[in-house]
């Protein structure tokens, strides 16, 4: 009983799993944390930058292979067809033969081989322990490619997320103007029918309600084409359906407390240059070990063979085939390459200074960033106020100028005057918003604080 209830527990704790993986693929609703969250599993530019820190990696045991035991094994078997002769005195096998004669001798058997083993050691080279600690730091620089890439695309996916939730507030503002104009153009054909209004009147707002209905429809494809980017940024299926929780309302502004202990290194560049700083570094002291002596312990051990027969070549359990072997150290030691490691020191050297001058620039860019980026969004955030303050101007304007329409002291022009007013101080207003939340992502990002 209790092995079947375990099983059923197991079964049962599988199947949520199952159901809820599958929930998670199959995700529609997004806030804009899980958006980003979701770009950094997901976009194809991040899955490369990850696929480039494996390669670093990949790179770094490679390089560490060339500090393991070499072993190798071959086998040669061969067919003399022409042997070659060595040239010998006339007397060299006669001691009677004229020793001013030469005469060509073969010297070999018409099969030989060889097989064997034979293995290196690397007992010490300068080289490879500086180049292995440069693969090393060069993965540390893949990490930071690969920081960039997510930041890079938590930029695109905010500006993407916002650029949606904006268009849903456009679009729903064309709406309810579409309904305001709506029940406007039902009012005056009802004054006409009365004799209270003229024909022109009713033509007058049929005409701004055949354009917000042009209008309605058009938006509705912007607003599909900008859930489209969003979900190219996010690595999205484009045949999925997207909906974002959050609402424009419900969007967070700059936070200045992330940033009061500001320094450079919050920037993701500043961390790349550091890491080039460094591989130049390393990059000096490899060609200075080239000025070290290298020592590397090597051994074999193999058997060769000569016959006349080929049978008795390939009766290894004979008497054919001798064993030979060896064992040794070989040391290397440079004397002089006609000052090429020097030269190449002095341009290393020249590189450092080229790479501490790209430090004070990237200082004084990243000040200069900072600064725009603040400035645009202290002006955007003022223009918030501005513009709203006129929306809210242009709908009492509105509504005073609908209510003497209706009270018969007003004009028809009148109204549809203040309606288009009051449609652009709508549109100005959703624009600043936009503008606001883009020089937001650009603050963040200039600060170094977008992840």
């Amino acid at each position: 009983m209790r092995t079947d209830r375990i099983g059923s527990t197991v079964l049962t704790m599988v199947l949520l799993l199952i159901v809820m993986t599958s929930r998670g693929q199959d995700k529609t609703s997004f806030s804009l944390e899980e958006a980003v969250n979701f770009a950094l599993l997901n976009n194809q530019t991040v899955k490369n930058a990850k696929l480039e820190m494996e390669i670093a990696e990949r790179q770094v045991d490679e390089l560490i292979a060339d500090g393991l035991p070499q072993v190798n094994a071959n086998m040669d078997l061969g067919y003399n067809y022409k042997i070659q002769r060595v040239f010998l005195p006339g007397d060299a096998f006669d001691p009677n033969g004229d020793p001013n004669a030469v005469i060509a001798q073969e010297f070999g058997t018409l099969y030989s081989g060889t097989m064997g083993i034979s293995a290196t050691q690397m007992i010490f080279d300068g080289s490879f322990f500086v180049g292995l600690k440069a693969a090393k730091t060069f993965t540390e620089l893949s990490k930071k490619d690969l920081v960039r890439s997510n930041i890079d695309v938590a930029e695109a996916v905010s500006k993407a997320y916002f650029g949606v939730l904006v268009n849903v507030e456009r679009y729903e503002l064309i709406k309810s103007n579409y309904s305001r104009v709506d029940s406007l153009l039902r009012d005056t054909d009802l004054l006409y029918k009365n004799g209270m209004s003229e024909k022109i009147d009713v033509s007058r707002v049929k005409v701004q309600y055949n354009n917000l209905k042009v209008e309605m429809d058009n938006y509705q494809a912007i607003l599909d084409y900008s859930k489209s980017i969003l979900k190219f940024q996010m690595g999205l299926d484009p045949k999925s359906t997207i909906e974002l929780t959050e609402k424009i309302q419900d969007v967070d502004y700059f936070q200045f407390d992330q940033v009061q202990d500001f320094q450079y290194e919050n920037r993701i560049e500043y961390a790349q240059l550091n890491i080039n700083k460094q591989l130049n570094e390393l990059d000096i002291r490899n060609v200075n070990s080239g000025y070290a002596p290298t020592l590397n312990a090597y051994g074999s051990y193999g058997r060769n063979s000569g016959t006349q027969e080929l049978g008795d070549l390939v009766n290894f359990t004979g008497n054919y085939w001798q064993g030979v072997g060896v064992v040794g150290l070989k040391l290397s030691m440079p004397i002089f390459d006609g000052l090429r490691k020097s030269r190449q020191v002095q341009q290393r050297k020249l590189k450092g200074e080229q790479i501490k001058n790209q430090f004070e620039q990237l200082e004084y860019s990243i000040d200069l960033e900072i600064e725009q980026a603040m400035a645009s969004y202290n002006k955007e955030i003022d223009n918030i106020k501005a513009q709203k303050e006129n929306m809210e101007l242009a709908r009492e304007v509105y509504d005073v100028a609908k209510t003497k329409y209706e009270e018969g002291v007003g004009s028809n022009i009148e109204v549809i005057d203040a309606d288009r007013e009051y449609k652009q101080a709508q549109t100005n207003y959703y624009n600043a918003v936009y503008d606001a939340l883009i020089s937001k992502v650009e603050l963040q990002k200039a600060y170094g604080v977008l992840l």
